[in-house]
């Protein structure tokens, strides 16, 4: 199963440019890009980061750049919404992290529940084994 974990800016944090307009939940998902390098279309397979309703990181060989209009495709549903690179980051093993932003929010895309906006990370139930005590007796 895949893990998966939101993070949000932290709840002592009120200016605005600190708040996210969504929650990212960190999951590798597939995905395939769609766009035009100069004239030459491209389709590349890739792996999400982290996902949100606005969009998603993801990991790529393409050499994109900002501004840059590009196709998502969730290959379990063949659902496509265009989208925008809004961030380029750093290659490593021949691939860059890229931000990826919907055209429009779609929260649907990732078919994942996203945490509700009150919901507060510090409060997460911490995981504990199963319990040793004996079962009653039927």
């Amino acid at each position: 199963m895949r893990e998966m974990r939101a993070s949000k800016a932290s709840a002592g944090s009120d200016s605005s440019s600190d708040r996210r307009r969504s929650y990212r939940v960190q999951i590798t998902m597939p995905v395939l890009v769609r766009g035009k390098n100069g004239e030459v279309p491209f389709t590349e397979e890739g792996l999400t980061v982290s996902v949100n309703a606005h969009g998603c990181m993801v990991r790529l060989a393409a050499k994109l750049v900002r501004g840059q209009e590009l196709a998502i495709v969730n290959p379990k549903t063949v659902e496509e919404l265009p989208c925008i690179v809004t961030f380029i980051g750093q290659k490593d093993s021949g691939k860059t992290e890229v931000g990826l932003e919907f055209i429009e929010p779609s929260p649907l895309f990732w078919r994942i529940t996203f945490p509700s906006a009150d919901w507060d990370p510090s409060e997460r139930k911490n995981h504990t084994t199963p319990s040793t005590r004996a079962l009653p007796k039927r």
